[in-house]
């Protein structure tokens, strides 16, 4: 049987793929080798699938495409911010770069949903990768984010931990039959995330805090008491901004997101939890 596995995942062009002759009902087991029909015919009855619906390339479409590579860009996420091997390569900041693979990464979570609806290619494995690609882009991000003090780690724990609890959650729902659909509070969570994480990279463009307790002991209830937040909006009410308040502002920006983020993570939690429960006591009746 292996060697009938590598015959159909490492030649999905061969024109043999097409059976044409008509395999008897069962094949000699006394036999080692099978004529090539045979393997063929042998092959599509294990797996169940119909010779004419066959190709394996087929089913990796460019919505899938786009989807993998969000994947692949995670990695490159985390050198960018991590090494120096963008101020070394290319003479740019490594939060200019992220910035950039942040922003394409997340277009292609645009594109990739509505190239396969308006290509009628959704497909199962789009399904399964799409959510997978957007954890790892938002939890890698959020990660080092924490590790350059750009983020509270408790906001990223309780973000994170709200992922973990939503995939089993969703996974228990499945063997129920109960197919849990994406809630308004889980895609506020996600332009939050997003709007929070862009903008704090923003804030350290060049790799320097803005603010001198940036990330860690930062007050949220008397966020004004900061002295770099002080200046930052009496250079405003004076119309003499500088690239540092611009900076501060966005720190402001990207800590607001976050609060936005969390919020909705645990709102998006109970709504889900509350959807599974009430299904499952309205299929238990």
């Amino acid at each position: 049987m292996s060697a009938i596995f590598s015959q159909i995942f490492f030649c999905p062009f061969c024109k043999q793929i097409q059976v044409s002759a008509k395999a008897p009902e069962s094949a000699p087991k006394s036999e080692p080798h099978w004529p090539q029909p045979y393997r063929w015919k042998a092959a599509l009855k294990f797996i169940d699938i119909e010779p004419k619906l066959f190709l394996i390339v087929k089913t990796v479409n460019l919505p899938n495409y786009l989807t993998l590579a969000r994947i692949l860009v995670v990695p490159l996420l985390v050198v960018a911010l991590l090494t120096p091997v963008a101020e070394k390569w290319l003479g740019i900041s490594g939060y200019a770069l992220a910035i950039i693979i942040f922003l394409a990464a997340a277009l292609t979570d645009i594109l990739d949903g509505h190239l396969a609806r308006k290509r009628d290619q959704v497909s199962t494995l789009g399904k399964f990768l799409d959510p997978i690609a957007d954890k790892l882009l938002v939890s890698a991000a959020l990660i080092v984010l924490v590790e350059k003090h750009l983020a509270p780690s408790w906001a990223v724990v309780i973000i994170l931990g709200r992922e973990f609890i939503v995939t089993g959650l969703r996974s228990v729902a499945a063997s129920e039959g109960i197919i849990i659909q994406a809630q308004m509070s889980g895609k506020i969570k996600m332009w939050a995330q997003c709007v929070a994480i862009v903008a704090l990279l923003i804030a350290a463009a060049n790799g320097n805090p803005p603010v001198s307790n940036f990330g860690l002991d930062y007050p949220f209830l008397t966020f004004w008491e900061v002295e770099e937040v002080r200046t930052a909006f009496a250079n405003l009410a004076g119309f003499s901004l500088t690239s540092n308040d611009w900076k501060v502002f966005g720190y402001l920006v990207g800590r607001a997101g976050l609060w936005v983020a969390v919020i909705m993570a645990l709102w998006s939690l109970y709504d889900y939890l509350s959807y599974f429960f009430r299904n499952k006591a309205q299929k238990d009746i």
